[in-house]
């Protein structure tokens, strides 16, 4: 084996051993990359109307910080109301599922014990409901009982900004030293499949971040307007872990039709609510992915699962935060392999 090859797979292996050993410690820095990777095109755009790199990403920062803020104060009261109403609705889920289900299972599975002992789960529940209070008397228990836990994830969070600001300023020279690095003879084709990975990359993150927006906003608006109770909690969570192929669409029609027979006992409400899922979901099909994604990245709905059960499995909470990306970058190495193996002369010969 050659030298360079060798020294190739050592880089390889190195840099892998790294990241695996590193990986409980590199969740904000991964952050920090992608928020200055989405955010560089803004950038870009601040620089072509006359505005130094510094300036522009300050404003952009500044953009950043109120959208943020803003966010956190319009969600985190509703997302907690939602909470209260939706620990308020579990001992009559309870009851539900005591009086309607278990009945149902033991009749007709021959089951004979008792699954559920309500009297002791709503007692359970409405005993921890009370001590608990509110958010913020979670956030200060949580605080007085795991306090170096606390201190690590407010560091971590403070440590994202500091990362995404400084790469943003160094964003360009960043870029350069890294091409700079490769060999000579391999740089071009190297930047070419650079480019279609950042191709993918762009189209999966700026384009799946608006989709999961979009439908979190449209479950919550639909699930509110035929009254359910919980509706922007599911709108949110259903929107949110869309990111994998239908199983937003999935969680969100099992809790919607949960809570709908909870909140209302009829049958109406849950043909409502399918209907609010279904048109949502042609609209996500027809309209959104199409649009705000397209077909660039290529991944099967099970490469999807299979790359974010694989990341968590390998590397945790960091893990299924690259895992997409890696995935998406492994596919475009695989198409530019199966391009290039087309046209050998392995593939053409007789």
């Amino acid at each position: 084996m050659k030298k360079n090859q060798m020294l190739i797979i050592f880089s390889i292996v190195f840099v892998g051993a790294f990241i695996y050993l590193l990986s409980p410690i590199l969740t904000p820095f991964v952050v920090g990359i992608l928020l200055a990777y989405l955010t560089n095109p803004l950038v870009k755009k601040l620089m072509k109307i006359g505005l130094s790199r510094t300036v522009s990403v300050s404003i952009v920062f500044l953009l950043l910080f109120i959208f943020v803020v803003l966010l956190l104060l319009l969600l985190v009261p509703i997302i907690e109301k939602q909470i209260q109403i939706l620990m308020s609705m579990i001992p009559t889920v309870v009851e539900w599922l005591q009086n309607t289900i278990i009945p149902w299972v033991e009749e007709n599975l021959g089951f004979n014990e008792t699954l559920v002992n309500v009297a002791n789960l709503k007692s359970v529940i409405a005993d921890n409901w009370i001590k608990a209070g509110s958010a913020a008397d979670w956030v200060v228990k949580t605080v007085l009982h795991s306090g170096f836990a606390i201190l690590e994830w407010a560091f971590n969070l403070i440590l994202i900004p500091v990362v995404t600001f400084y790469l943003l300023c160094d964003w360009t020279s960043f870029m350069k030293g890294l091409r700079n690095l490769l060999p000579r003879n391999i740089e071009p084709k190297v930047m070419e499949i650079l480019s279609e990975c950042d191709e993918v990359l762009s189209a999966f993150f700026r384009g799946q971040l608006l989709v999961m927006l979009s439908l979190s906003v449209m479950y919550s608006v639909g699930l509110t307007l035929i009254g359910l109770q919980v509706g922007i909690l599911i709108g949110i969570i259903s929107g949110l872990v869309s990111i994998v192929p239908y199983l937003g669409f999935i969680v969100g029609v099992i809790s919607a039709t949960i809570a709908a027979i909870v909140q209302f006992q009829s049958v109406t409400s849950v043909i409502l609510v399918w209907s609010v899922f279904i048109i949502i979901h042609a609209i996500e099909n027809m309209f959104l992915t199409p649009k705000l994604v397209g077909n660039k990245i290529g991944l099967h709905p099970v490469a999807v699962i299979f790359s974010i059960l694989a990341g968590g499995c390998l590397f945790g909470f960091f893990g299924v935060l690259v895992a997409l990306p890696v995935a998406a970058v492994i596919m475009v190495c695989l198409r530019y392999l199966h391009r290039e193996y087309r046209k050998s002369e392995l593939y053409k010969s007789e």
